[in-house]
């Protein structure tokens, strides 16, 4: 069956095989909580028969979404906390969020701002919010990166993107512009050169930090999009969530962050999920996800090694939980774990 468009209803999935019809009525209060959107691109890649299927476990709506546990909140990593202005959240010294729209081409089931986009959440800035945000950045002197995400800021027209730029553009102490997105895997079409020239201005760098969980992502339209990127000059690094039936095994995670750097990206971030609401299904332990983590050392290159952080509830950012390799003993000497898991005396015990 040949998809034009993105399937934005319970309906929609139906007739495209990808839900059963007796799953209708029981993900109606699913949908009618948050939003769903599935590129043509992504469900070209869902395989209606595996009921495991981790692309289908990212997009399609699953009832267990309706299961809140307490420790969840709508706002799981405290961005209204550390947010001056509509649009702003300014939680480190030296960059910004700039979150000019709140709508994606496609609504990950796991998303932290699951509460805040899609067609009923947040929207996009209004020209006098978008203004005002403009002059927050342009009155903070210490702001040297403007980092682009919301929703995905790719879903904004060449237009729109390069008005942001020349804003940003007029603006001396911002050096670096990054945005975050799905649009090269999801909507590989979109990156096209009017979109690639929208993202450069004079005087900044850009980076693009491309959001992908499972190596099946990253298809040849995926790859050629983003080559065109950084054949321009754009510098990509990665940023995945790990997540419980998508890629919490050593080979999928192992074989995700070598087809970052096939492509010529950085890996950069892995994300504990967080306590988003209705989000439990897919997260692991902190144990599990550092012992993952942990298996890629001596698995494959350290080009494809990410940092593993879990940003931590209430808007104090992110922190490092990659498990640790080494122990204190006292006296300048340490236990040090290789990645075979031995253990090792340093310094080395002096042979008799």
């Amino acid at each position: 069956m040949t998809i034009i468009g993105a399937l934005k209803t319970i309906d929609d999935l139906e007739e495209a095989g990808l839900i059963a019809g007796s799953r209708n009525a029981q993900l109606s209060d699913v949908a009618a909580r948050y939003a769903i959107a599935v590129t043509p691109a992504m469900a070209a890649l869902i395989d209606p028969g595996d009921p495991n299927d981790p692309i289908a476990h990212q997009f399609i709506p699953d009832a267990a979404e309706l299961v809140r546990l307490p420790q969840e909140r709508a706002d799981p990593i405290g961005d209204t906390a550390h947010s001056p202005v509509e649009g702003i959240v300014h939680r480190y010294p030296d960059r910004v969020l700039l979150k000019a729209v709140h709508v994606c081409p496609v609504y990950c089931r796991f998303c932290f701002r699951r509460e805040m986009v899609g067609p009923q959440g947040l929207g996009t800035l209004a020209s006098q919010a978008m203004d005002r945000a403009f002059a927050y950045i342009a009155d903070h002197p210490e702001i040297w990166e403007v980092i682009l995400t919301g929703g995905d800021p790719l879903v904004l027209s060449p237009r729109r993107l390069a008005s942001v730029m020349e804003r940003l553009a007029a603006i001396d102490h911002v050096k670096i512009v990054r945005f975050h997105t799905r649009v090269p895997v999801v909507e590989p079409e979109r990156v096209d050169a009017a979109m690639i020239a929208a993202l450069k201005a004079s005087g900044k760098t850009a980076y693009l930090a491309l959001h992908a969980n499972h190596p099946r992502e990253l298809t040849m339209d995926a790859r050629a999009a983003c080559a065109r990127l950084v054949d321009a000059g754009i510098v990509m690094v990665s940023q995945s969530v790990l997540l419980k039936g998508v890629n919490d095994d050593p080979d999928t995670l192992a074989a995700l962050m070598q087809a970052f750097v096939e492509n010529r990206i950085k890996p950069y971030y892995l994300h504990h999920p967080d306590l988003a609401p209705g989000t439990s299904h897919f997260r692991l332990t902190i144990e599990e996800g550092q012992a993952l983590v942990a298996s890629l050392r001596g698995r494959v290159s350290g080009l494809c090694q990410p940092a593993y952080v879990l940003d931590i509830p209430g808007g104090h950012g992110k922190t490092l939980i990659s498990a640790s390799t080494i122990a204190d003993n006292g006296g300048g000497c340490y236990t040090v774990a290789d990645f075979q898991g031995e253990t090792h005396a340093y310094p080395p015990v002096a042979a008799d």
